[in-house]
């Protein structure tokens, strides 16, 4: 029987061994995650992107494009924000229509009517009391990195609200066809009304960047500047429907018009087709009166003129002679007075 060391058994044990190779690898699995925590604020920075460095909770610096050494965490906070230069879109649905108010009007009726509520969602009031709906998608820039991080998710929120006052107030101090052209036949060739629709984006975005002055002034800025706005402009479809209807109406009482203009031009010219040949028929006819005039009073003007020159002293006495024995022809009889006897009148009126 041969006698073996008894610390060297307890060495080779297996449960020693698998307790040496559990702590050689948690030692390795300590030590990579040490390493990991150590350098997990080593990055690479993309050139869309940047970085805001917060050193305990306060700003330290702003990384641009490159490579971002950092302490970890706790001791530096890393934060991604997009590239000075990098526009980001963003769609404002507060002025949009809801859900519920689109449904509504599917299911509406003239018995069960829209609430109030719902009937205004997603309209904006104009100026002479026109009713708009506006789709706006605003395009901004990120200018103060650190205020954009302070605000953190309340900068969206934020924004739609301040979108949807400058719509509103804008809407309200314009007419309706300054928005867009919803009445062709009553602003015809305006120039500042076409100059004012053109005009509309830029005093939105004017609008929304005044207002965000006025936050950052107050100390709540929200680190962003708008670089310009898309709107895209609409009517209610009830009101699409009345205005379409109003053009149809205002069509055919333009072609019922010109009808009627059309007929009163042919009246005028049959009138006055009739007028010139009735004043052709009377001058005519007068002349045809004034010829026969002249030729039944032919015969007295020409006596008229002899005796007014005294060529013919006996010719009054001749034409009686000539004259009276056909009258007298044609009587069934003849009483004669002498002038100069009283004794035999002739009384008009009197039996014989």
């Amino acid at each position: 029987m041969s006698w073996v060391p008894r610390g060297t058994n307890e060495l080779s044990s297996p449960w020693i061994q698998a307790g040496r190779l559990a702590f050689l690898a948690l030692y390795a699995v300590t030590v990579l995650a040490a390493l990991a925590w150590a350098f997990s604020n080593v990055r690479q920075i993309d050139p869309q992107n940047r970085a805001v460095v917060l050193h305990f909770g306060a700003l330290d610096r702003i990384q641009n494009a490159g490579l971002l050494l950092a302490w970890p965490r706790p001791f530096e906070q890393v934060i991604l924000l997009p590239a000075a230069d990098r526009v980001i879109e963003r769609r404002v649905e507060n002025l949009l229509r809801t859900d519920a108010a689109l449904q509504a009007d599917r299911v509406a009726s003239f018995a069960t009517p829209i609430s109030d509520a719902l009937a205004g969602s997603g309209y904006l009031l104009t100026g002479d009391a026109g009713v708009v709906q506006l789709d706006v998608r605003v395009f901004y820039k990120v200018t103060e990195p650190y205020a954009f991080v302070l605000q953190g998710e309340h900068v969206l929120p934020a924004l739609d609200r301040v979108v949807t006052r400058s719509a509103v107030a804008l809407a309200a101090a314009r007419d309706l066809d300054t928005i867009l052209v919803a009445r062709p036949e009553l602003i015809g060739a305006d120039n500042q009304a076409a100059e004012r629709r053109e005009r509309l984006r830029g005093d939105l975005v004017q609008g929304i960047n005044q207002r965000l002055a006025e936050l950052s002034a107050t100390g709540q800025g929200l680190g962003i500047e708008v670089s310009r706005v898309d709107v895209q402009s609409s009517l209610p479809d009830p009101a699409v429907n009345a205005f379409n209807a109003v053009l149809t109406a205002s069509q055919q009482a333009d072609k019922a018009v010109a009808n009627a203009r059309t007929d009163a031009e042919k009246l005028t010219q049959t009138a006055n087709e009739q007028a010139d040949r009735t004043l052709q028929v009377a001058h005519a006819q007068a002349s045809e009166r004034l010829a026969k005039a002249s030729a039944d009073t032919a015969t007295v003007l020409s006596l008229t003129t002899a005796q007014q020159q005294g060529t013919d002293p006996q010719m009054l006495m001749r034409i009686y002679r000539e004259r009276i024995p056909k009258i007298l022809g044609q009587a069934g009889s003849v009483t004669t007075v002498d002038p100069k006897d009283d004794s035999r009148l002739i009384i008009q009126g009197a039996a014989q």
